[in-house]
């Protein structure tokens, strides 16, 4: 879910990025897409490969919050996805844990 919400929100930032911080249009359009397709296709392989979309999904927190260099406000809201991507993980765990008791 996490995921999800956040190529949402990557795909509002592309607009943000072309009027206010004035990033070329190409390199905005690619970027963020390529951001919020990898969000979206993560999020789907996530049932079948979990270990890969921990991985991939730490990765892809790590580019949103870097996509701050073209808007700034990335930095903020990538650190909050950032977040809550480390709190799905542990509760997730915890889950886990509980179950197999």
């Amino acid at each position: 879910m996490v995921l999800i919400m956040e190529a949402i929100v990557i795909g509002l930032a592309i607009p943000v990025a072309l009027t206010v911080q004035h990033a070329p249009a190409r390199a905005a359009g690619i970027a963020g897409g390529s951001l919020a397709v990898a969000a979206v296709v993560l999020a789907a392989v996530a049932r079948w490969r979990l270990r890969w979309t921990l991985i991939g999904g730490s990765v892809l927190q790590l580019l949103v919050i870097a996509a701050g260099a073209v808007v700034a406000v990335m930095y903020f809201l990538g650190a909050i996805f950032a977040a809550l991507w480390v709190i799905g993980i542990l509760l997730g765990y915890r889950a886990e844990q509980a179950w197999t008791r």
